[in-house]
């Protein structure tokens, strides 16, 4: 039976989420009498005005998710933005006003970032985007931070809220529960196993990448694009950042990395990064009762997903 959240204790959460931003923001020293509301999904993001930041809350977090782990999470977020924004890369860096970390404060932790203006004038060039992945990928080899290997696919996540839609039969049939079930067990091993990956997909190159879509995450700014949301930054294969997008943006990321002399993207690196893009994405219907809008967003993919290979066209 669904818990989900009303709007009105939704609008509650958005706004103690706020409150705390400005309750931290002021305690840092920032100057904050107005905030604004700028994004509301899985995190409030919200300007902080007349400071020149922004802060991102997360707010919609699996119940595995301890203040621990969320930092450890934060805070390779904000040290691979500031470093990439020290070499030169188009990022919206963290918030020089502040120090560059995870700040918790009525019992949600949040990050400070550079407010940047954007064009809201011009419609997304997806195609460019993804081409100008490359270019990223090409930046972020050199990353000298530690980082896990495909944390950004979530395995304790996926493991977990897959067996909660077992107590959820409103949100996906039986049928499609039990295949999701059992591509898993032949996609964890190897998003688990660093080795196990690299023994399946030999001469793959795994280094650091985006790790949450990045041809949907470049922000129009006025000035140019800026690459921004490196939450689930991690070491992967490049294809992982190109997961359930289709051949026209596979394509365009190809052009990019014959330019930056890098190898095109993978068929079979993709499929497995695809077929476990669509397990993270059915766990998510766990998440439904903080955020119910999520079913709306997950249902046209797992139509999608019935007509994909098993596995990926992994399993023997």
């Amino acid at each position: 039976m669904s818990t989900s959240m009303t709007p009105e204790r939704i609008a509650r959460r958005t706004s103690a989420a706020v409150d705390a931003a400005v309750r931290a923001g002021r305690a840092l020293g920032l100057t904050v009498t107005d905030a604004r509301v700028l994004h509301d999904v899985f995190s409030v993001v919200v300007r902080l005005s007349p400071a020149p930041v922004v802060a991102r809350i997360p707010v919609v977090l699996p119940e595995s998710e301890d203040p621990g782990s969320l930092a450890r999470r934060q805070q390779a977020e904000l040290d691979v933005a500031r470093w990439l924004d020290e070499q030169g890369t188009p990022v919206i860096p963290p918030s020089p006003l502040v120090p560059r970390e995870p700040v918790r404060h009525g019992g949600f932790s949040m990050t400070f970032w550079r407010f940047t203006e954007e064009d809201r004038g011009r419609e997304p060039d997806y195609a460019a985007n993804a081409e100008s992945v490359a270019d990223l990928h090409a930046a972020m080899r050199g990353y000298p931070g530690e980082l896990s290997f495909l944390s950004a696919a979530e395995p304790r996540f996926v493991s977990e809220h897959l067996a909660l839609l077992e107590e959820r039969p409103d949100l996906i049939g039986r049928a499609d529960l039990d295949r999701a079930h059992r591509e898993w067990r032949v996609l964890e091993p190897l998003v688990r196993s660093r080795a196990a990956f690299e023994e399946r997909f030999p001469g793959i190159e795994v280094r650091p990448v985006h790790g949450d879509s990045p041809p949907a995450n470049v922000f129009p700014g006025i000035d140019g694009d800026l690459y921004s949301d490196f939450e689930l930054v991690t070491l992967g294969p490049v294809e992982w950042d190109l997961a359930g997008l289709g051949p026209q943006l596979e394509a365009a990321y190809d052009r990019g990395a014959r330019r930056n002399g890098m190898r095109p993207l993978d068929a079979g690196v993709l499929g497995f990064v695809n077929a476990v893009g669509m397990m993270r994405a059915i766990a998510l219907l766990a998440l439904e009762p903080q955020l119910p809008a999520l079913v709306e967003f997950v249902e046209p993919a797992i139509g999608q997903w019935r007509a994909m290979p098993f596995a990926g066209g992994l399993a023997d």
